[in-house]
């Protein structure tokens, strides 16, 4: 049995794996603050209600972009879990090459999402994770992770959309129905939706004519799915891209297959 915690700036994803297929999924709001004991409880009470307790797992990976959060991550595994964890960037060994000018740069979940792609999607590929920022990362044909673009996220904008103009008021980010806004809220839903499948577009564009090469567009993160079917740019929708590369770093680094 395998937990795996991925943290981002936004939300903490806990996911179970019995050693055939994930189980299990729970999502926390991420705070840098809390405690190994809080997430003990919290994550006590969920597991019970799956049939599941603390004690039940061999084995844990953590892969964090939050530093202030692996002090705790790391004591919840080794004071609840009775487990030494994985932590992505310390004691995990990544077996693919970082070609970057300064390699510990490279977070831990855009390293993740490198192998979680390329175990399963043949060819040089771009990665796409929308999250509270939106990354673009090339993988090589042989899962070198060759570097990328960082972007603001979705959310992130429309946030500072309302946060900066007086006028403008906090609404829900969705497809609107068409381009050209007939009221504020339209016009502000299609400004960052539209806006962000023309980036999309138009990054990957210009990625594919620098490389020079065909690539295989993969998406994933937390807002991903809100674009799917509003381009042909994106190949492949992949939620479990992230978990399923922890889950093959862990079988790496404990030979396990």
């Amino acid at each position: 049995m395998l937990l795996a915690i991925e943290q981002g700036n936004t939300n903490t994803l806990f996911a179970v794996h019995d050693g055939e297929r994930w189980i299990a999924q729970w999502r926390a709001a991420t705070d840098s603050s809390r405690t190994a004991d809080e997430y003990a409880v919290w994550l006590s009470q969920l597991l019970a209600m799956a049939g599941l307790a603390l004690g039940a797992f061999d084995g844990c990976i953590v892969s964090s972009v939050v530093p202030q959060s692996i002090f705790n991550l790391r004591n919840l595994a080794r004071r609840y879990l009775k487990v030494e964890p994985l932590v992505i960037g310390e004691n995990a060994e990544l077996g693919i090459p970082v070609r970057i000018d300064k390699p510990s740069e490279a977070g831990a979940d855009r390293l993740v999402n490198a192998i979680g792609a390329h175990v399963v999607y043949s060819g040089p590929l771009i990665v796409i994770d929308s999250g509270t920022a939106t990354t673009f990362d090339v993988i090589a044909a042989d899962g070198g992770f060759e570097g990328g673009v960082i972007a603001p996220g979705i959310n992130l904008s429309m946030e500072a959309l309302h946060n900066a103009a007086a006028k403008l008021p906090r609404v829900a980010i969705q497809k609107p129905q068409k381009v050209v806004g007939t009221d504020t809220v339209g016009a502000m839903q299609s400004g960052v939706f539209w806006g962000y499948i023309a980036l999309i577009e138009g990054l990957i564009a210009r990625i594919k004519a620098e490389r020079n090469e065909q690539l295989t567009v993969v998406a994933t993160g937390g807002v991903a799915s809100l674009f799917h079917g509003a381009t042909h740019a994106i190949d492949h929708f992949d939620s479990d891209l992230t978990i399923r590369g922890m889950l093959e770093i862990w079988r790496r680094n404990t030979g396990r297959a």
